[in-house]
């Protein structure tokens, strides 16, 4: 979870923003749903587009043709279980269809009740059920798209006493233990993955996706982990994947031939006892013969100890994965996983890896990618930089999906500015996110808008942010609004540290501050001493720390400090990082993933430790677990990362004093002892940057 204040929490951005965004006006979206979304694209003499040729050629299935090789992946927003969610879901993967969408797959739906991932779920069983996707269906073909309803049925993962799987054996992510599925109770489960797809056609999708990766039941069966049966479902691996063929055999002869059948592979495990490449690829044949249209790749159990899609992952990390079953199937396969930008995709696809891209953060993220990106405008796409706060964390804390960097998305029904009456003139004070959100936002409504910063680039806490190892990302966003400001004619005045005067006399009807934090500086003796640092002198290469360091504070910035100190390789300061640096040969020696997925699981017998740069110990005056409050998804990778780090942690503290020896402490059970470290570097929170606010105040008589 990002805990760089108010300035860089672009949750808090967003609550600024909604004032002023939401779904564009009526007469916009007639413009838009009359155009297509190559109308304006630049097509080179061969009619294939000239941006990216490879990423935007159609794709001929035989009975029908996607426009494009972009696969819009599945995601569970939370709307298929509101009141009135399926106009809601409607409205959201329309403007995906618009935005030129090749084939969009929906959230995960269940084909029975024991398929729920949670109490129920959004299922697909009845004709009744079918009805209510119609509104979404049809939204989907007003804007000439395709659109195919994901079969999920969630097997042990389920979090509800109806749980089934293969085999009585609880998962390390639900508190119940799954029912086993008897014979008929499998044959039973056959039948209702068939009429959920029978029901999908009726419905109006144009294909279903068999989910049958990620640790869910169909990933249960093929495991010799998750499978103990001794019956003819289990045992040697013809039958574990018995029950995986037949699913696509029942669903393919349910919905006839013109009708698209995608099966997600899990084609690196990723788990103790999962399938090697050899499987996989005999696996693929199978459900290819079975009747499958599209071979998606999947990558991990959720129960995976290793990060596959958080943004310390590289990009296209898993593109290998797919290129290896390239050859081994004649239906087209479909690469996944931290594809984010058109070029990634485009370069995915010209080297041969893959088919098509699945890309489905990047749709929360923005709607419009297709369109921008065959427009030659990829400089506007509001990159997805792989956070997962506002998405997946929200998913697994039942919240409704949004995204951090797009407010908008899964409200597209509910936020409805329009452009404004009478323009007013608008000074923004602060240029880190909250104020560049609120400033374009401001600015595409008809406002004029004036930024002021101090600083002598836009993006406040983010410059901060991007520089810490894994969050190279971050420059996207600050990439996007430096184009809208741009794009909107918003004035930025750098390098001024406005005044409460100027600001009075500016003849503006309104002022907007949005001036950010100011780290907490805790009152402990001692705490000017030469040897402390705050975390912003460190992390922003303005101060270099010492061989042996103490952090104060296991909040996100501690941990995120104890990251960019303990890696050997910190950027100098004022230099720019690259999100396309990170090495996925790297990525993969560090994780322990075998390249050759000769191993069950594509699982290294041994994860090399982390040589660190520093000697490091993190430390809170909380008890408890240290970074107890990181983000639901990826709170555990950051812990992982400094475990692997050697990064030391104490909890229960109280701090002394700071002197001459060092960090004088008392630990929990009131043990008094002195941290002979070189730096303490302090990460105990902010406090908000208020500076000019009351002098304002009075200057304008609020």
């Amino acid at each position: 979870q990002s805990t760089w204040g108010p300035d860089f929490d672009m949750l808090r951005a967003a609550r600024l923003a909604r004032v002023v965004v939401g779904v564009r006006n009526a007469a916009t979206n007639a413009t838009a749903a009359a155009e297509s979304p190559s109308a304006s694209s630049a097509m080179s003499a061969s009619g294939r587009n000239a941006h990216y040729p490879k990423l935007l050629e159609p794709l001929d299935l035989g009975f029908t043709t996607l426009r494009n090789r972009v696969l819009m992946g599945s995601m569970h927003t939370g709307l298929e279980e509101e009141d009135g969610g399926f106009e809601k879901l409607a409205a959201y993967f329309e403007e995906r269809a618009r935005g030129g969408v090749g084939l969009i797959v929906s959230g995960g739906i269940a084909p029975n009740r024991a398929a729920w991932v949670k109490p129920f779920s959004a299922k697909m069983s009845s004709s009744a059920e079918a009805d209510a996707h119609r509104v979404v269906t049809s939204a989907v073909h007003r804007q000439g798209g395709k659109i195919a309803m994901q079969i999920l049925h969630a097997g042990r993962y389920g979090y509800h006493p109806l749980a089934v799987a293969p085999t009585r054996l609880k998962s390390p992510i639900s508190m119940f233990s799954p029912w086993a599925l008897s014979e008929s109770g499998i044959r039973s489960t056959i039948d209702d993955f068939a009429q959920s797809a029978s029901l999908a056609k009726a419905a109006g999708y144009d294909g279903v996706e068999v989910m049958g990766s990620e640790g869910y039941l169909i990933n249960e069966f093929i495991s010799k982990a998750t499978n103990k049966r001794t019956d003819a479902w289990g045992g040697s691996y013809a039958n574990r994947i018995r029950f995986p063929v037949e699913v696509v055999k029942a669903v393919r002869a349910a919905v006839g031939p013109n009708f698209i059948v995608v099966y997600r592979l899990s084609m690196l495990d990723l788990v103790a006892d999962g399938s090697n490449f050899a499987e996989v690829a005999e696996l693929a044949a199978a459900v290819e013969a079975a009747g499958a249209t599209i071979i998606n790749t999947g990558i991990g159990w959720h129960e995976a100890r290793i990060p596959t899609i958080a943004t310390s992952v590289p990009r296209r990390a898993f593109a290998w994965v797919t290129k290896k079953l390239k050859g081994a199937v004649r239906v087209p396969l479909v690469a996944t996983n931290r594809i984010n930008t058109p070029e990634v995709a485009e370069a995915v696809l010209a080297e041969g890896c893959a088919d098509m891209v699945s890309m489905a953060r990047p749709f929360l993220a923005d709607a419009d990618f297709v369109r921008k990106a065959a427009e030659g405008r990829a400089h506007e796409i509001n990159t997805c930089i792989g956070c997962n706060q506002a998405c997946l964390d929200h998913v697994f804390s039942m919240k409704r999906a949004s995204c951090l960097v797009n407010p908008r998305a899964c409200h597209e029904t509910e936020l409805n500015p329009a452009p404004v009456p009478a323009q007013k003139n608008i000074a923004v004070v602060g240029a880190g996110p909250a104020g560049l959100a609120f400033a374009v936002a401001a600015a595409s409504r008809g406002h004029k808008v004036t930024i002021f910063d101090a600083a002598s680039q836009i993006g406040g806490q983010f410059n901060l942010a991007k520089r810490v190892p894994g969050k190279e990302e971050f420059v996207e966003t600050l990439r996007y609004f430096a184009s809208q400001l741009a794009k909107h004619s918003v004035t930025l005045r750098l390098n001024t540290r406005v005044s409460a005067a100027t600001l009075a006399d500016g003849h503006y009807h309104d002022v907007v501050l949005a001036t950010g934090i100011l780290p907490r500086r805790p009152k402990i003796e001692g705490i000017d001493h030469p040897r402390v640092l705050m975390y912003d002198e460190v992390v922003s290469g303005a101060k270099v720390a010492g061989a042996k360091v103490a952090i104060i504070g296991a909040g996100g910035i501690g941990f995120d400090t104890a990251e960019y100190l303990a890696h050997k390789h910190a950027l100098p300061q004022g230099a720019a990082p690259d999100p396309n640096a990170p090495s996925v040969s790297t990525y993969l020696r560090e994780w322990g993933i075998d390249e050759s997925i000769a191993t069950a699981g594509g699982l290294l017998s041994e994860t090399p430790a982390l040589s660190p740069a520093r000697e490091i110990i993190m430390l809170q005056r909380k008890e408890g677990k240290a970074g107890e409050r990181l983000g639901k998804t990826t709170g555990w990778i950051h812990r992982t990362v400094l475990k692997k780090y050697g990064v030391k942690t104490m909890t229960g503290v109280q701090y002394r004093k700071i002197d001459d020896a060092g960090l004088h402490i008392t630990d929990s059970k009131g043990r008094e002892s002195v941290l002979a470290v070189d730096n303490v570097v302090v990460c105990a929170g902010q406090v908000s940057n208020r500076g000019i606010e009351a002098e304002l105040k009075e200057a304008l008589k609020v």
